[in-house]
């Protein structure tokens, strides 16, 4: 990830974050309302699922990865305020207009999964890979949830970009390749997501081999790594990992008839207990459209699960999450309603602070990956 504060446009001294973490969140709304009004067209704020109530409800857009990069390859806007985390900004960066800045409320808003998989350990693993004769029969896919230096390496290998709406398409794609024979796939970093998704679309477990970056040659020997068809990369959600298959068994013992929906981040023996999966955008579809008086279990970021609770406790749906113990994303969780105010009145006083701005020779192939997922799911 590249940070760039831009100089010139901060002329004067930026308002003090210290003075706002100081104040209460809800002295914050009337001051974020504000600013909001007085920059108008000028700027669009994004905001994930996993948001704060106190934060997401100043969203312009919310919704997944996927469809806030949508979002952010769609507008004119010239300034992006992204509530979110750092890879979501990054790819706004890389799919917004020239003329566009990208900010980032709180800079510490990061992404374990995505720390899981570093730029040089991926390009430690493709020399294996090629050392082996591999590469030519071999395509690269990254979860979104990865730095652009990872997006950037798939789209310059002949790879893209999937979140968890598209994923299939995106494996799909690759096996289909021209050249390569779609013989295998490179999945990183999220393991839980790349076997989930291959063993929906029939390949057996024991073709789907995991890649440890910080074993000798990946922890895997050469004839597996050559008969491999998925080559899973040792990351995970540190949020959906968490759910266990005893959760499930747990939750169906106390609640008969309750219907259980994970996230595909989810391990692979949880997301074969549950009822159905899906991302976050798929999870919402799927409450909204059950009939009143339907029960569910969901396994995902508890904002978005109590949102869901409240949302639709008037059509008599009760809605609870899947491990009581309450699965909070500790890292959205940082940007608060202060960090959204204290970016939002400097952008008022032509500062601009917290920008996200990716060097021009990552961002080149990081668009070609990111566009290519745009294709496959348009």
């Amino acid at each position: 990830m590249t940070l760039v504060l831009d100089e010139a446009v901060q002329a004067g001294e930026a308002c003090s974050l210290e003075n706002y973490l100081a104040l209460p969140d809800h002295t914050m709304d009337e001051r974020i309302a504000a600013a909001r009004k007085k920059l108008g067209a000028s700027t669009i704020l994004l905001g994930h699922h996993y948001q704060r109530d106190e934060v997401i409800r100043f969203a312009d857009f919310t919704g997944d990865s996927y469809k806030l990069s949508q979002a952010a390859a769609e507008t004119d806007a010239k300034y992006i305020v992204f509530c979110g985390v750092h890879f979501m900004a990054e790819s706004a960066d890389v799919l917004g207009h020239e003329a566009q800045q990208v900010i980032l409320p709180d800079l510490n808003a990061g992404c374990s999964m995505a720390d899981m998989a570093e730029i040089s350990q991926v390009e430690a693993c493709w020399e294996t890979l090629e050392r082996l004769h591999l590469t030519n029969e071999t395509i690269p896919l990254t979860y979104m949830n990865s730095s652009a230096a990872i997006k950037a390496f798939c789209g310059e290998h002949g790879g893209l970009v999937c979140t968890s709406s598209n994923a299939r398409q995106a494996f799909e794609w690759a096996f289909g390749q021209a050249g390569k024979q779609g013989k295998r796939i490179l999945f990183l970093p999220d393991q839980h997501l790349g076997r989930n998704t291959g063993y929906a679309m029939g390949i057996p477990l024991d073709e789907m081999k995991v890649w440890d970056p910080w074993a000798l040659e990946g922890g895997q020997s050469a004839k597996d790594l050559a008969e491999t068809r998925i080559l899973l990369w040792k990351g995970h959600c540190s949020v959906h990992q968490r759910f266990l298959p005893s959760h499930v068994d747990a939750v169906r013992a106390k609640y008969p008839g309750i219907q259980v929906i994970v996230h595909p981040e989810c391990r692979w023996e949880v997301c074969q207990k549950a009822d159905a999966l899906g991302s976050t955008e798929r999870l919402i579809t799927i409450v909204e459209q059950a009939p009143a008086g339907t029960m569910f279990a969901i396994g995902t970021e508890i904002h978005l699960v109590n949102r869901l609770a409240k949302g639709f406790a008037d059509q008599g749906k009760k809605i609870i999450t899947l491990d009581d113990t309450g699965c909070l994303c500790t890292t959205m969780y940082r940007i608060s309603p202060q960090h959204l105010a204290w970016a939002l009145e400097n952008l008022v006083e032509g500062r601009i602070v917290n920008r996200i701005a990716v060097r021009r020779s990552v961002k080149h192939w990081a668009k070609v990956a990111l566009d290519r997922m745009l294709e496959i799911s348009s």
